[in-house]
């Protein structure tokens, strides 16, 4: 056995088949929900994986899943994983274009998408020469497509395990994992991981909180000395890499996942009380202020009592909106976490981390803050970028030159260089500046948009808030604001929000244009979309 993800969820569902694994609170089409214990969604995935192989997808050919979440989602990721085929993630915002180009990029020969889905797919369909094999996800309603029905495909297939000889070769460490990011600055890029690289790196080594497994078959022989009772939910669409990963941490414990086929505030606090949950993760404010505007108003007396941890990846819970929850769950422990698609996991932001101090990362053994120059780490006060060594991703898939540019060898080990600029202190804990392509140059001094913008949302009257670089004459570019306001909150002047962030920020940091809007645009997932940001400003500087 090795470090490999299907061996790994197998050997678990050995030692704890009738335990509850997965539960989906909202099937569409029934509303009823679905659980399935850990022999059943075993078996589930058995029977996908053994389809694709029937149909003729080979182990290696890579499989896309342009779906909301729900059971056919991870069912289909952990089928792919067991008939070692490559899942694919897929963004369902993607309009043509980026589809067309993901499909091609990724060189898809399955696809498995939502009946919701069909037009699109159907619009793109001919330009994806590769893509072979169609499965549908619920009813079209005018079917266009020639596609297997999911339900079709799953009875199908066989639930029995003998893959091995279909395979060709057995199951290892070195199959691959996908994770397809970016789209909101450029088209997305494919990341391409060994699993045994992101079992350490994205999913802790079984132990995200605790000392990593020391071999493969310890991570259920502690599942089987362990207990239930942890129920774990990642709120926003498995599509993006976190909450697929922290749905296989969950599996890794041997716990329950909770899903919902989309993030609705209202029905996350219900499931919340009702299926006892102990960890939701999220990304940022614009999930977390959803939460605490339906706790204060039509959720309010909702029993968070199960609840004790609520983590942050991607996008940063600023200081107001923590400070906010807590009032109302006052025992849950509020993570901000730092990493990315091409990293897994790489800290959790401190106590004092904030406007004030900045975004600080008290980070893992293997990350540093290096000189992209030299690739040699900066000495405490330098600013340099983000790198991680040891299990990183062999690179992107089909771009050897952004391959070349981001990941390298030092000194015997692998690492990748990330985009994020940061520097590091006397005591080692990392300061996160934010991300280089979004710096803004003003009159020769950078600002990073993330902590203009946690300046920002600590005003009483901004719900959300972007910023971006506009074109200036005078200052190259100057920074600009683009802010969602509470409900019912009066329009503030921009002398009022300047004097607001003058207590945080320094003076060239300041906004010097406020444009206010009823919604900020935000993927699915919360993550901020600065070319959005960045058209509104321009339009209204216009």
């Amino acid at each position: 056995m090795e470090y490999n993800l299907a061996d790994l969820f197998e050997s678990v569902a050995d030692v704890v088949p009738d335990r509850e694994a997965l539960v989906y609170a909202d099937h569409p089409g029934t509303g009823a929900e679905r659980r399935l214990t850990y022999a059943q969604l075993d078996a589930a995935a058995g029977r996908i994986g053994h389809h694709l192989l029937d149909s003729g997808v080979r182990p290696g050919e890579h499989v896309g899943l342009h779906l909301y979440n729900g059971v056919e989602y991870v069912q289909t990721v952990l089928g792919c994983l067991k008939a070692r085929i490559v899942p694919v993630n897929v963004n369902y915002r993607y309009v043509a274009e980026e589809l067309a180009y993901l499909y091609r990029d990724a060189d898809l020969v399955g696809l498995f998408f939502d009946a919701e889905f069909e037009d699109r797919v159907a619009a793109v369909r001919g330009r994806a020469d590769r893509l072979r094999h169609l499965v549908r996800v619920g009813r079209a309603r005018t079917p266009s497509l020639d596609a297997v029905d999911f339900t079709e495909a799953e009875e199908s297939g066989s639930a029995d395990r003998g893959f091995a000889p279909r395979s060709f070769s057995p199951r290892s460490g070195d199959d691959q994992f996908i994770i397809y990011t970016g789209g909101t600055t450029g088209m997305p890029k494919g990341v391409m991981w060994r699993q045994e690289d992101l079992f350490f790196s994205g999913l802790g080594g079984g132990a995200p909180t605790g000392d990593p497994v020391r071999r493969p078959e310890e991570l259920a022989e502690r599942v089987a000395a362990g207990g239930s009772g942890l129920t774990f939910f990642p709120t926003p669409p498995l599509m993006h890499g976190t909450s697929t990963l922290t749905a296989f941490i969950g599996f890794n414990f041997g716990q329950r996942v909770v899903l919902h086929r989309k993030f609705v505030p209202e029905e996350v606090l219900r499931t919340v009380e009702k299926e006892r949950v102990s960890s939701i993760s999220l990304v940022g404010d614009a999930m977390l202020r959803p939460l605490i505007d339906a706790l204060s108003g039509p959720l309010k007396g909702t029993d968070c009592s199960s609840l004790f941890s609520v983590s942050s990846s991607g996008a940063v819970m600023s200081e107001t909106v923590r400070r906010q929850f807590l009032e109302l769950v006052p025992h849950v422990t509020l993570l901000n976490n730092f990493g990315s698609s091409e990293s897994g996991f790489n800290g959790t932001a401190t106590e004092d981390s904030g406007p004030a101090r900045g975004f600080r990362i008290r980070v893992n053994s293997r990350t540093r803050v290096v000189d992209p120059a030299t690739l040699d780490p900066v000495a405490p006060g330098e600013v340099g970028r983000v790198a991680q060594c040891g299990h990183v991703p062999l690179g992107y898939y089909n771009d050897p030159g952004k391959t070349a540019e981001t990941f390298f060898e030092k000194d015997g080990e692998r690492w990748v260089l990330l985009g994020d600029m940061a520097t590091v202190d006397a005591d080692g804990v990392v300061t996160v500046l934010g991300r280089g392509s979004q710096c803004i140059n003003t009159g020769g001094e950078k600002v990073y948009p993330e902590e203009v913008e946690q300046a920002l949302k600590s005003h009483p009257d901004i719900y959300d808030a972007l910023v971006a670089g506009v074109p200036d004459p005078q200052w190259g570019h100057h920074v600009a604001a683009v802010v969602q306001l509470r409900e019912g909150a009066p329009s503030p002047t921009l002398p009022q929000i300047q004097s607001h962030c003058r207590t945080h920020l320094a003076g060239y940091k300041i906004p010097r244009q406020l444009v206010i809007t009823p919604e900020i645009h935000r993927s699915p997932s919360g993550k901020a979309d600065y070319r959005w940001a960045r058209e509104v400003a321009m339009g209204a500087d216009g």
